[in-house]
């Protein structure tokens, strides 16, 4: 009988935990779902930003997705995140519900106007 009583204490147990398990999960969704992700425009916002929105890139890294942003112009998809040095494919795909790309990092150059001929 006394087997029975711990077999018993056991599966309570480990319902109990599972119970557990299930409301913190669904607290977790609840708070997600309240508090939306922190978003950035990669195109347009500074180091610092970038710094505190994206998981996994420090100062130093967003100092060279800006210096990249710079160089190279906007960017064109999350994907090309990646190529800035230090940067993998893993850690976009961390952070691609995190990453907006509207608008442009640098102004387009003002128009050149024709030269009149005499």
């Amino acid at each position: 009988m006394t087997a029975s009583v711990s077999a018993k204490a056991a599966i309570l147990a480990k319902a109990l935990a599972f119970s557990l398990l299930l409301a913190t999960s669904a607290h977790a969704a609840d708070k997600a779902s309240l508090h939306p992700v922190d978003r950035v425009n990669l195109n347009t916002a500074d180091a610092a930003t970038i710094d505190r929105v994206l998981l996994n890139i420090g100062a130093s890294k967003a100092q060279a997705i800006v210096a990249y942003r710079k160089e190279h112009g906007a960017f064109k998809s999350p994907e090309q995140l990646a190529l800035v040095k230090g940067i993998g494919l893993k850690t976009v795909e961390k952070n691609r519900d995190r990453i907006v790309l509207g608008g442009s990092a640098v102004p387009a150059r003002a128009p050149t106007r024709p030269v009149a001929r005499r």
